[in-house]
């Protein structure tokens, strides 16, 4: 089923990377991707109002349908007249469909923009810093439009992959492929419960659990060698050893764990890599131990694209898991 989203934008723009979009979002009915555009790549720049669309699809597998609009960075970002058109599968048209409040004109004295979701941390009512909201009449002819605008934002650099505050360039770069990895595991594994974590898909399988904690086991070891020269010792090898080595002992060890057991264990672990490389510079990554064949380059290098393999590994394995079981409700006898 076809679907198209329309709306008229302007921005003006208060640094060079502010941007303004409509988007749209297909959620699914078994938490995989669905439809998704931002217009990332064709973003709204222009200070003159212009109309925008989005065209999508919605199938059988898809619960619910998203959308809105984007704000980057400094700037005001001003929005009016959203239109929804949905396919009728018997003509073959789009059809208008209602959308509650779609031009803005609804209580613009309080305000308050009946029909939209507001409920956003970066909202706020404060024009100093963060993102702001007003109802205004920025032309007569179109009524109230609604103008958000930014103040003082500083641009997440979750996607920029480069240098980081407090770190040498090079190890800055590393930090920030290091952190968009991690965050990608977290977010995928966030809303699974034990069953989930604990699941095995054949007898070799690893759960996902004891793969979370492998990526920490990983970069605990990279830690040692780079930062220590040495390896486990015999406390360490006990605790960290089911995790690194994983097969039938990890099996065994990791399981009756919520997520937030792994996902601790797993922050600490890069908690003590992101001071330790505070304490270092560009140099140091191109220095080899005496002991070892590879630079420290190399082995941080290898735990990054480590948990790039084991992400995909999950995401592989979370979409095997079976469904819960069904809950049965016994009927209890009646005693005449």
């Amino acid at each position: 089923m076809k679907f198209k989203l329309s709306a008229d934008i302007k921005v003006e723009n208060i640094d060079k990377v502010a941007w303004g979009a409509i988007y749209t979002r297909v959620d699914t009915k078994n938490d995989e991707y669905g439809f998704f555009d931002n217009m990332r790549d064709r973003p709204v720049l222009s200070n003159e109002w212009k109309n925008y669309e989005i065209n999508g699809h919605i199938d059988e597998n898809s619960s619910k349908l998203v959308f809105g609009g984007i704000c980057i960075s400094n700037g005001k970002f001003y929005f009016d007249n959203f239109e929804l058109y949905i396919e009728n599968l018997q003509t073959g048209e789009l059809e208008k469909t209602t959308i509650n409040n779609h031009n803005f004109e609804n209580n613009p004295a309080n305000i308050k923009l009946s029909g939209w979701d507001t409920d956003f941390p970066k909202i706020t009512a404060d024009f100093e810093k963060g993102y702001a909201y007003n109802l205004i009449k920025d032309d007569p002819e179109r009524g109230y439009s609604l103008v958000i605008e930014g103040k003082n934002i500083k641009i997440d650099d979750y996607n920029l992959i480069g240098e980081r505050e407090e770190y040498t360039p090079q190890i800055g770069t590393l930090v920030s492929m290091l952190n968009n990895l991690s965050d990608r595991v977290e977010y995928h594994v966030k809303n699974l419960d034990q069953r989930e974590l604990d699941h095995l898909h054949d007898e070799k399988a690893n759960s996902i659990g004891a793969l979370i904690m492998h990526l920490a086991a990983a970069e605990k070891i990279y830690q040692l060698y780079t930062f220590e020269n040495r390896g486990f010792n015999d406390e360490e090898e006990k605790f960290w050893g089911p995790a690194l080595y994983l097969d039938d002992a990890g099996r065994e060890t990791y399981k009756g764990h919520d997520v937030e057991y792994y996902l601790k264990i797993y922050r600490e672990v890069r908690a003590v890599t992101l001071e330790e490389f505070k304490k270092r510079d560009d140099e140091w990554l191109k220095k080899t131990n005496p002991t070892r064949s590879s630079n420290n380059h190399y082995y941080w290098f290898h735990v990054m694209e480590h948990q790039s393999s084991h992400l995909g590994q999950i995401l592989f394995l979370k979409k095997r898991i079976p469904p819960p079981p069904p809950i049965i409700v016994k009927e209890k006898k009646k005693i005449d």
